[in-house]
């Protein structure tokens, strides 16, 4: 697992994936779904039966 060097340098934004890339860089990638909120499901209305 890796280690954290120093905390609080870099801003986040809410949807991004931060990483640091093979020459040392902190890099940021937009998460597929990251930042989004899920609509709600409707609800189905039930038929009654005579």
């Amino acid at each position: 697992m890796g280690k954290v060097l120093v905390k609080n340098v870099i801003k986040r934004k809410k949807g991004y994936l931060y990483y640091v890339d093979g020459k040392g860089n902190v890099c940021e990638a937009k998460m597929a779904r990251g930042g989004r909120k899920k609509k709600k499901k409707k609800a189905k209305k039930k038929k009654k039966k005579k």
